[in-house]
C-alpha cells in the first residue's frame, strides 16, 4: 500500500511524539537508603593492658574462640590473698567445730567461723570470677569488624576491644514519605539494588518508626506534611552479599489486589 506524503509525515510526527513522550516518563528510583549492622561490642569488665591479640578485622569467629587477653597481675594478687583468708577461716572453723564437739566452745563462736568460711569462700569465687575474665571470647559467630585497641596499649573497664559483625545482624535501613506508608507492612518483602550486586537481592521489613522525621529540615508550612518521611528497616535475604555503609535502592513489592468474593 502505497502513503501520500501527507500521511506520512503525520505518521512520522506521532511515532516522534510517542518516543519523546516516553523519554520524559520518570524513572522510578527506588526509595535511597544504605546498610548498617548491630554489632557485639566484647570488652573487659575491668581495666587493663591488653597483653595478646588473637585476631584481625575480617577474621571469622565462632562462640567460645579466644580473642584477646589483658593483663591480670591485680587479680591474680587479689585471687590469691582472698585464697589466704579462706584457708585461715577454714583453721578457725575447723578448730569452733572441734570445740563444740567436746563440749569446750560455744554455739556463738561456731556460728561466727561459719559465716567467715561462708564470706571467705565466696571472695575466692569473685576473685577467680574476675580473673577468667580477663580474656575475651567470642559471645556469638561472625565477622571481626574492628579492633579498636591492640598489644600494649590499656583500655578501660568496659571500653570495647573489637567488634563482632553476625550476619544474621545486617539491615537495610530507608527512608519511606508519610504518604506512602499504606503500600507496606511489618513482614513485607522488598526488593534490594546496589551497584554490582546481584539482581534478585531482598530484604523483610521488620521495623516502621512510630515517629515521623524531617528530611532535610523545612520550615514550618501548610504543605510540611508532604516532606515527613519514617524510618524502615529489613532484614536482606543475603547478607553476605552487602557492605556495612553501602548505599542501596529499595523498591516496594507491587500487592497483589484481592479478588471480589461477591
Amino acid at each position: 500500500m502505497i502513503l501520500s506524503h501527507g500521511i506520512r509525515r503525520s505518521l512520522a510526527a506521532l511515532a516522534l511524539t510517542a518516543l519523546l513522550g516516553g523519554c520524559n516518563e520518570p524513572r522510578n528510583p527506588g526509595y535511597q537508603g544504605w546498610v548498617e549492622a548491630d554489632m557485639i561490642f566484647v570488652s573487659p569488665d575491668e581495666s587493663g593492658r591488653v597483653t595478646k591479640l588473637n585476631v584481625r578485622e575480617g577474621d571469622v569467629v565462632k562462640p567460645g574462640d579466644q580473642l584477646f587477653s589483658v593483663d591480670d597481675d591485680l587479680q591474680q594478687a587479689n585471687l590469691n590473698q582472698n585464697k589466704a583468708t579462706l584457708a585461715n577461716a577454714q583453721q578457725t572453723y575447723d578448730r569452733a567445730a572441734s570445740l563444740a564437739k567436746t563440749g569446750s566452745g560455744t554455739q556463738a563462736s561456731l556460728d561466727s567461723a561459719v559465716s567467715a568460711l561462708r564470706v571467705a569462700e565466696a571472695q575466692v569465687a569473685t576473685s577467680e570470677t574476675r580473673l577468667s575474665r580477663r580474656i575475651g571470647y567470642a559471645p556469638i559467630a561472625g565477622a571481626v569488624q574492628q579492633v579498636y585497641f591492640r598489644v600494649g596499649e590499656t583500655v578501660g573497664a568496659q571500653r570495647p576491644v573489637l567488634s563482632i559483625m553476625p550476619p544474621g545482624n545486617m539491615k537495610v535501613r530507608f527512608y519511606l514519605p508519610e504518604a506512602d506508608l499504606p503500600k507496606i507492612a511489618i513482614g513485607d518483602e522488598v526488593h534490594v539494588s546496589c551497584d554490582n550486586c546481584s539482581p534478585d537481592l531482598t530484604a523483610r521489613i521488620y521495623f516502621i518508626a512510630t515517629n515521623a522525621e524531617y528530611t532535610p529540615p523545612v520550615i514550618y508550612s501548610l504543605d510540611e506534611r508532604n516532606k515527613l518521611v519514617y524510618l524502615v528497616q529489613a532484614r536482606p535475604s543475603h547478607p553476605d552479599a552487602l557492605r556495612v555503609g553501602q548505599p542501596i535502592s529499595v523498591f516496594l513489592t507491587p500487592k497483589t489486589p484481592v479478588a471480589d468474593k461477591r
